[in-house]
């Protein structure tokens, strides 16, 4: 039951994303331009400067996300894992929560069809960004899910992050970074037809703008229509990108995007199944199994627009000024099926209905300005980046009401059908809860080269968070101290063992507010604590491997922790300190015939302030793997397989160790045109979706079969 007995606001839940263009790119010429003349404009009298400046913007990208410096993932002092473009299409994850499957150290408790939360090394994440900024994803839930076909990549930066968003825990970041125009005319058309009358339609296609290369654009656009292996559960969903960059004046590069979501879901699971018996047993229903009726549904507009302007200042250094808008119109009518004592009775029966419907928004802007550059000092090239943030967020929650005596009738023996609990007469909407904060931040890091093969990487974050209203989940919480303001510093260091190893260690300070209230309704204080990371990574067979291993330890002292519910029926949270070490081992890349690899396993140790085993619904151990070639004896057909495992979890409801393992086979039809096979689930494994919040089962065997067409 937990996070669904709400009171009015228990749906406004949504990520909060920042939509700058957070990349700083690496020199790259082009077409018929020389490799001097890119990385040096000023060399070349007869290539125009802004082709060769937007070109090297577009090209060869490097992540941001994890210090704000432009930092290959070697030299990263933090564990990151990448899943690209090609990655997802391949296995046929079109949603994001899909794509984080198949990273390493990352578990998805998808509790409802239609919100989940992902938690890494022990702690749910609450940070997602896009392109490198971004603000918090309150209690960690996540509404919906995003296209895949927006994103090049999906980088998962572990451990404490709160460098550059001033707000973090010891969880992690989900940065998704989103495609963007390229030098050269092109794209792809696919058409997809899978199990339970699912189609989808994908469009990605760019154009050059002008004859010297200087403007150029990008559009996506994507149509999903299905049904599921859940009863009655139906999903149609559109989304439509579009971004253009090009140059202004001498040395700048403006970049314009905006996209649209339209996601509708009808008969959405709202709360989970209830698995628990009376007498202690754990009930086994169909997979199909649902709570919801056939007269509900979840629809959400999601909309965003971001520009970024970046000029280059000379001597390598650069200042960029980032807007980001994004909103969330949430429109609900759901049905919440629970046990008022918390487990069924061995007929089946024991569920009562609460039916709910509301009018949710969110509103969130996000300026950013900072400077970053090289400069010599003690003989040697450093890294320095300074800047400057303002963060707003607004939501509110309007509710329609009903008659009470809807609230609390009993419901047949379970599984049930769509059609045994009648749709209330709803009013017209009240206003019920509202709120707004305010995150300002000064920060800065340097890169310092101590000497050839000692890199030190110092930052320092000054935040101050302003909060009013209500909780974005409607909890109607006090806000004891309306005004938060903290310093938090962050220590890396790298050390090059030899040219293609190196070991680092890493420290940060955490600090995390939190929209969870005590037993009397008061919002409970920040998290805060300590992270700290060690590991080695190394390069293999011509820098086409990377290993990575990393030993990590955090304490999160005041950590929100469910403490029951209180005589008006809410939720009430306790603060706990929790600590957490273990360790992650992964191995990605090419191997020498070309085949793609990634292995990764991931152990942890969680404990409580009593020194013995809490939160005992996250696995302790996790181990993915993904393998996938190009056959020799049949050169045109691509072949790959995907399997994910984890150690049992508990938490009321109990669910052993348990693998799923996922495949496709691709065949180049000819030079444009490619057929894709994938069957998920290859061994039909029945699994319950998650046991923190309650869960269902997950899909059992399924296909799909795609045609991708290259323009």
């Amino acid at each position: 039951m937990k996070h669904v007995l709400k009171t009015a606001g228990a749906l406004a839940a949504c990520a909060l994303f920042g939509n700058a263009w957070g990349q700083q790119a690496a020199a790259a010429p082009e077409p018929g331009a020389s490799a001097a003349a890119a990385s040096d404009p000023g060399t070349s009298a007869n290539a125009p400067a802004q082709s060769v400046v937007v070109a090297a913007k577009r090209e060869n990208r490097v992540s941001k996300g994890a210090t704000g410096l432009p930092l290959e993932i070697k030299d990263t002092p933090q564990t990151i894992s990448t899943i690209d473009a090609q990655d997802m299409k391949d296995f046929g994850a079109t949603g994001s929560n899909d794509a984080l499957r198949l990273g390493t150290g990352i578990t998805v408790e998808q509790y409802e069809t239609n919100r989940a939360t992902f938690t890494s090394r022990g702690f749910d994440i609450q940070l997602t960004q896009l392109d490198g900024l971004g603000m918090t994803n309150d209690w960690g839930t996540v509404v919906g899910q995003l296209d895949t076909a927006l994103f090049d990549r999906i980088e998962l930066i572990r451990g404490a992050n709160g460098l550059l968003t001033g707000v973090g825990n010891a969880s992690g970041t989900i940065n998704y970074v989103r495609k963007r125009p390229t030098n050269r005319d092109g794209g792809e058309a696919g058409l997809t037809l899978g199990s339970w009358n699912n189609v989808r339609e994908v469009l990605d296609y760019n154009k050059v703008l002008t004859s010297d290369g200087a403007w150029a654009g990008r559009i996506v656009a994507t149509h999903d229509d299905g049904d599921s292996y859940l009863r009655a559960l139906h999903d149609r969903q559109t989304t439509l990108y579009g971004v253009v960059d090009g140059q202004i004046g001498d040395g700048g590069v403006l970049t314009i995007g905006a996209s649209y979501q339209d996601a509708r879901q009808k008969s959405p699971m709202w709360g989970a199944l209830t698995f628990v018996r009376a007498d202690g047993s754990q009930a086994d229903f169909p997979v199909s199994s649902s709570t919801s009726q056939d007269w509900t549904y979840w629809n959400t507009k999601t909309r965003t627009a971001f520009v970024e302007y970046t000029q280059a200042l000379g001597a390598g250094w650069e200042a960029k000024l980032t807007y980001n808008h994004h909103d969330t119109d949430q429109h609900t009518r759901i049905f919440y099926a629970y046990s008022p004592t918390g487990a069924l009775n061995d007929d089946g029966t024991g569920l009562v209905g609460w039916p709910y419907a509301s009018h949710d928004i969110t509103h969130n802007d996000i300026v950013d300005a900072n400077v970053s550059g090289k400069f010599t000092a003690f003989g040697r090239r450093h890294d320095l980046l300074l800047g400057v943030s303002r963060s707003r967020a607004v939501n509110f929650t309007d509710l329609y009401p009903f008659d009470p005596a809807d609230i609390g009738n009993p419901l047949p023996a379970f599984p049930y059908g769509g059609d045994v609990y009648p749709e209330p007469a709803f009013g017209p909407s009240t206003r019920d809860s509202d709120g707004h904060q305010t995150l300002t931040r000064l920060y800065g890091v340097t890169r310092i080269a101590v000497t050839d093969e000692l890199k030190a990487i110092l930052g320092v974050n000054a935040v101050r968070l302003l909060r009013a209203g209500a909780s974005i989940y409607g909890s109607g919480g006090a806000v004891v101290n309306p005004k938060t303001e903290k310093v938090s510093p962050y220590v890396g260091a790298t050390y090059e063992l030899t040219p293609d190893a190196l070991a680092y260690v890493s420290w940060s300070d955490i600090f995390a507010n939190q929209d969870q209230t005590d037993i009397n309704g008061l919002y409970l204080p920040p998290v805060k604590g300590v992270n700290v990371e060690t590991g080695v990574k190394a390069e293999w067979l011509d820098r086409k491997l990377l290993t990575t291993f990393a030993l990590f330890q955090a304490q999160e002292r005041g950590l929100a922790t469910y403490g029951g519910l209180t005589d008006a029926g809410n939720y009430w949270y306790a603060p706990q300190d929790v600590k957490s070490k273990g360790f992650e081992a992964e191995v990605t890349g090419r191997l020498a015939g070309g085949a793609k690899v990634t292995l990764g396993f991931t152990h942890l140790v969680l404990t409580g302030p009593d020194g013995h085993s809490t939160y005992t619904w996250v696995p302790r151990n996790t181990a993915n793997a993904r393998f996938e070639t190009r056959l020799a004896a049949l050169p045109a057909l691509r072949v790959g397989v995907d399997g994910r495992w984890q150690s049992k979890v508990e938490n009321g409801a109990r669910q052993g160790a348990y693998a799923v393992v996922n495949a496709f086979a691709a065949w180049d039809v000819t030079s444009r045109a490619t057929v894709r096979l994938n069957v998920n689930n290859v061994f039909d494994r029945k699994y319950i979706t998650g046991v923190e919040n309650g869960g269902f089962y997950g899909a059992p065997l399924n296909g799909a079969v795609s045609l991708d067409y290259t323009l």
